[in-house]
Formats: C-alpha cells, sequence, structure tokens
C-alpha cells in the first residue's frame, strides 16, 4: 500500500462569484494538468482552502470525482481533515469507498491545540476509517499544533502512514528518518527552501507552483534531487519569487482562469479582496 509519485500539485478549488464551489472548473485545472503530464494532484488538501469547505462540499467533490477525465493510473490524493472528529470521520469512510482517490494527506485540526495523545487518538481513527496510504501533513503554522517526534513514531507503525508532509522546522525530518527504517515519502510543503530541505532529507514535493508551471517545476525538483542545474533555473526561480512575493491563491488562480481559458472565479473572503 504506497503511492508512485515523489511530485503532486496541490490544485486550488474554483468557486463561483457567490463564493459557491464550483466543481466542474476544478475538474478542468485537473484534466489541463494529466494533459500536460501531471500524473499526481493533491485535492482539498492544501492552498489554505480546506477549512473552507463543508464536509457536504467535499463529499460532494468525492461523488462527482468520476466525471474526472485522467488515466487509471492518476494519483489523485484527498485532503481530510476537519475541526470535528465525527465529520472527519463521515469524510474518511466516504473517501473509503472511491477507487479513484489513491491516498490521503491527513492534517490536524485548526485551533483546537489538541494534546499529543488527542491528535494520536484523532489520527489513527481516521487512518483506520480511510483505509488509503497515508501522508501525515504537520502544518504548526497554520493549525497552532505541531505533531511531537514521538507521536509521528507511534504513526508510522500504521502500514497505511507512507509519508509526511512536513511545514512546521525542517530539521525534525533528520530526528525522525534516524529513529526510523521504514521509507519514507518526505514532501516539501511548496518551494520555498527547496533546495535546503532537500539536503534534509526531503525527497517528494506537494507543489504550489505547479498550478502555473507543471512540468518546468517538475523538471527543476528532479534535477535539486540529482544534484544538478539547469539552464532555466534563474528564471523559474524568479517566477516562483514572484509567486509567493503577493497573495499567493488570488494570483494563482488569476493565471490559471487567463491561461486556461476557465471560469475559476476567486478565494472565499477574505483572501483576494484586495484585488
Amino acid at each position: 500500500m504506497s503511492l508512485t509519485q515523489n511530485y503532486h500539485i496541490a490544485v486550488p478549488t474554483a468557486f463561483y462569484p457567490d463564493e459557491t464551489l464550483n466543481i466542474d472548473a476544478t475538474f478542468a485545472h485537473i484534466e489541463y494538468l494529466a494533459n500536460k503530464g501531471v500524473k499526481s494532484v493533491l485535492v482539498c488538501g492544501s492552498t489554505g482552502e480546506q477549512h473552507s469547505l463543508t464536509v457536504q462540499e467535499k463529499i460532494a467533490m468525492i461523488e462527482q470525482l468520476p466525471k474526472l477525465k485522467v488515466a487509471n493510473d492518476f494519483e489523485l490524493i484527498f485532503g481530510l481533515a476537519s475541526i470535528r472528529q465525527k465529520e472527519a470521520e463521515l469524510l474518511a469512510e466516504k473517501i473509503s469507498q472511491s477507487t479513484i482517490i489513491k491516498g490521503i494527506l491527513l492534517g490536524f485540526p485548526p485551533y483546537l491545540l489538541p494534546s499529543q495523545a488527542e491528535a494520536f487518538a484523532y489520527a489513527s481513527k481516521l487512518i483506520l476509517l480511510s483505509n488509503k496510504p497515508t501522508i501525515i501533513y504537520n502544518n504548526p503554522l497554520r493549525t497552532g499544533f505541531s505533531c511531537a517526534l514521538e507521536t509521528y513514531i507511534e504513526l508510522l507503525k500504521e502500514e497505511r502512514v507512507i509519508g509526511i508532509k512536513e511545514a512546521g522546522d525542517p530539521t525534525t525530518v533528520q530526528e525522525l528518518l534516524a529513529r526510523t527504517s521504514k521509507e519514507l515519502h518526505i514532501y516539501a510543503g511548496g518551494e520555498k527552501e527547496l533546495a535546503r530541505k532537500i539536503d534534509l532529507g526531503f525527497n517528494c514535493l506537494s507543489s504550489i507552483a505547479g498550478n502555473l508551471y507543471p512540468q518546468e517545476i517538475q523538471q527543476w525538483f528532479n534535477a535539486l534531487l540529482e544534484k544538478k542545474t539547469l539552464a532555466s533555473d534563474h528564471l523559474l526561480v524568479e517566477k516562483i519569487d514572484e509567486l509567493y512575493a503577493q497573495s499567493v491563491l488570488p494570483f494563482i488562480k488569476k493565471e490559471i482562469a487567463e491561461k486556461e481559458k476557465i471560469t475559476f472565479g476567486g478565494c472565499r473572503s477574505p483572501l483576494g479582496t484586495m484585488s
């Protein structure tokens, strides 16, 4: 039970002007990326939108996944997290029934600041119910909670846990690797300090900039893994710096709409209100 791709793109969610969910436009962007050669995407799991979606909206997206026109071996990873355990369990059960969803990104609830024991219980139950290859997502900047090393070690004993997405202190990855013999997918959350993270042991990328530069980011990432330099690196890094110098999500959505001719919509307020 695992995932095969070391690179996926964390896709944003499309909305109509009244901020209701636009599943068709979201899928159109995924199909655009797939046609560009992308083999894996993360849906409803990053870009800061996960907790703005209700459990009903997430389930609606899962139920419409059979409409998505991608290859059978396409690896779609679905974000699983909620501020309420019962809603997360409902979503996990729905995910378990989907053959299109190949894995989950398991995030911790924001704001609640659970204890390590509570977080372990939360994660363990959701891993069991979803029954999918699982990436543990530690993102204290957004949630206020940070998964402790000992909690990681206990969660890694579960066969379904195949990796982590670390957006906290990247140096904890070295400590974790020293404590486990398990082969892990260790995802960098975005392109910032990517070369440094690779030196620390990161071997996968959950890309944000790949929404706009899917092939270029993958080539750059693979070159970094091999300690190589590409002639186009300087120009690409400038584009990445431009992206991260502003409110990332509104900028990406605007570029997707213009580049792909998709009515993708903006963000749910307050994001994008200065556009």
